[in-house]
């Protein structure tokens, strides 16, 4: 080292970083009129590339973001904050049509965005007054509808990942939903965990775990620590990669 060099302390800047990402992610956990909420993010680095967000949308309605940018650490989440950023910024001005907003994130997120960089993503807005979930899945893992009699219905409509290609379109789904209805949207880590044995978790370990967990408690924010709690048991904690669960239920 010369005289002339002098080592920088980054310390206080990723500190504040994490703060920052972590700021992206609010309201993990509340009941409102029509749903009750929670959602849990735990990351295998300070910073990762996963991120969850629930946002007030009209009277009564409720907004979920689910999403999981490609790579680890901190290019990962710089990745996930221009996704979140962008789909901010243009909700305001595409109104209902999930369609059209996620072209224009998809647009900003590939022009800003390094070489194959992208982020799967999963948009749904819940409107409590007609009982339907409208959503566009972005190359995302299929969130799935756990109905009150114990049916299932995967979250499957919509593109590719934002990021990936300059001009990828879009398609909105929409699913009816009553009282009693569970969604559940989650990233890979959660279901990708894996045994001593090398088998995965899956979502079908998830759903059983949420069945599970629905028999002691229907609260939302329990529905998701115990979801973690049985991942742990067969993974025996060892993960690998970022894990998010949002749950939203239909009061």
């Amino acid at each position: 080292m010369t005289t002339n060099e002098m080592v920088v302390d980054v310390s206080q800047d990723w500190a504040l970083a994490c703060d920052v990402q972590q700021g992206f992610m609010q309201s993990p956990c509340a009941v409102s009129n029509s749903f009750d909420y929670s959602a849990r993010c735990r990351q295998v680095r300070e910073l990762g590339g996963d991120c969850y967000n629930f946002i007030a949308h009209k009277v009564d309605g409720l907004a979920l973001i689910v999403g999981d940018a490609s790579g680890k650490g901190l290019a990962a989440a710089l990745m996930i904050a221009n996704v979140q950023s962008s789909l901010r910024t243009a909700s305001l001005f595409t109104g209902d049509d999930l369609a059209a907003l996620l072209k224009v994130v998809n647009h900003q997120v590939y022009t800003s965005s390094s070489k194959d960089r992208y982020a799967t993503l999963f948009y749904g807005v819940f409107d409590s007054s007609a009982h339907i979930l409208r959503y566009v899945n972005a190359g995302h893992n299929p969130p799935v509808v756990v109905r009150r009699d114990g049916s299932m219905h995967s979250l499957e409509t919509g593109g590719a990942p934002v990021g990936l290609f300059a001009d990828s379109e879009y398609a909105q789904g929409s699913v009816q939903i009553e009282a009693g209805d569970v969604v559940m949207a989650f990233t890979d880590g959660l279901v990708e965990a894996t045994n001593q044995d090398g088998e995965e978790w899956g979502v079908q370990g998830l759903l059983n775990a949420a069945a599970s967990a629905v028999q002691c408690s229907q609260d939302a924010g329990d529905l998701v620590n115990l979801s973690f709690n049985f991942m742990d048991d067969f993974s025996r904690g060892h993960q690998t990669d970022d894990a998010t669960l949002a749950v939203v239920r239909v009061i």
